[in-house]
C-alpha cells in the first residue's frame, strides 16, 4: 500500500486509472469515512482520469497526529500529496469536511486545481459549540455511540433499508475511525469559517447538495455557488452522503462537469 511519510503522520493514498498524461481527479472523503466512499465514482470514471484518493489524517489507514488540526493542515496534506506525486494540477471533488478542504484549496492554492466539485458541505459547518460537544462525547464514549445518529444524518430511511449492505460498509468505517483523528478534524470544523472568502474562488465550481441533507442543506451549497466567481448548484435525492445515495445521477453530473 502506498504511503506518504510526513513529519508528524503518514497518509495512505491510492491511484487508479491509466498511466500517462491524462487529467488528474482527486477525491477527498467526509468526516469518519475512508477513501472507499468514492468507489462508485472511481468505477464510473477510471477510464477518463488518473484518480487520486487518500485517507485523511486520522482516518482509514492514515495515521493520526495529535489533535487539534486546522483547515490549513488538511489542505496542506493535499498539497503535500500533489507535490510528492508530481501532480501540477488536478480536478478536485470533496464532500463535507472534504468540501471545506476543497474550498480552502480553491481560495489559497487555486492554481493547483482545475475544476472543483463541492458536495454536501458549507462555508461553515455547524457551530463551535456543537463541535466542542461532539469532541466531549467522543472523548467520553468513543465513536460507537454515534453510529445510529450518524446513519440517520447520512442516509434516508428508504435507502438504508434498500441498500443496507452499502450503508453498513460505510458505517463500519466510521466506527473504526481513530478517535484522535476524528477529534482533530472536529477541532478543524469548529474553527473553519470561509464565508467571507468565497468570492476569491475563481476555479469553475459545481456545488452538489442532497435534497434532504440535514447537515448541509441545499441552501448552503447554493450560497457557495452564488458567491464563487464561476459557480453552479445541483441538488440530488438523498441526505449527506449523496454520492452514494444518488450514485448514478452524481456520476453523470460529475462527468458532465469535468469532461
Amino acid at each position: 500500500m502506498p504511503y506518504l511519510d510526513l513529519p508528524t503522520h503518514r497518509l495512505h493514498y491510492r491511484i487508479d486509472g491509466p498511466a500517462g498524461d491524462g487529467p488528474w481527479l482527486t477525491f477527498c472523503n467526509s468526516l469518519g469515512t475512508d477513501m472507499h466512499m468514492w468507489d462508485a465514482q472511481v468505477d464510473a470514471m477510471v477510464g477518463d482520469f488518473r484518480i487520486l484518493r487518500y485517507d485523511r489524517r486520522g482516518h482509514g489507514k492514515s495515521s493520526a497526529p495529535p489533535p487539534p488540526y486546522g483547515l490549513a493542515d488538511l489542505g496542506g496534506d493535499v498539497i503535500a500529496l500533489l507535490d510528492a506525486l508530481a501532480i501540477p494540477r488536478t480536478h478536485f471533488c470533496g464532500l463535507s469536511i472534504g468540501g471545506l478542504t476543497g474550498q480552502w484549496l480553491a481560495i489559497h492554492q487555486g492554481a493547483r486545481l482545475d475544476r472543483v466539485v463541492l458536495c454536501a458541505t458549507a462555508a461553515r459547518i455547524g457551530t463551535p459549540e456543537g463541535w466542542s460537544a461532539r469532541i466531549a462525547d467522543v472523548r467520553d464514549s468513543g465513536l460507537g455511540g454515534l453510529v445510529a445518529a450518524t446513519a440517520e444524518r447520512w442516509f434516508t430511511p428508504t435507502f438504508h433499508q434498500q441498500q443496507s449492505e452499502a450503508v453498513d460498509t460505510i458505517l463500519d468505517s466510521f466506527a473504526v475511525t481513530s478517535s484522535e483523528g476524528y477529534i482533530g478534524c472536529c477541532a478543524a470544523l469548529a474553527q473553519a469559517d470561509l464565508r467571507a472568502s468565497l468570492d476569491q474562488i475563481a476555479n469553475p465550481l459545481l456545488a452538489i447538495s442532497g435534497i434532504d441533507d440535514p447537515v448541509c442543506p441545499p441552501n448552503e451549497l447554493e450560497a457557495i455557488a452564488i458567491r464563487a466567481r464561476d459557480g453552479r448548484h445541483l441538488s440530488l435525492p438523498g441526505r449527506h452522503i449523496v454520492n452514494v445515495e444518488s450514485a448514478t445521477a452524481f456520476n453523470a453530473a460529475l462527468t458532465g462537469f469535468l469532461i
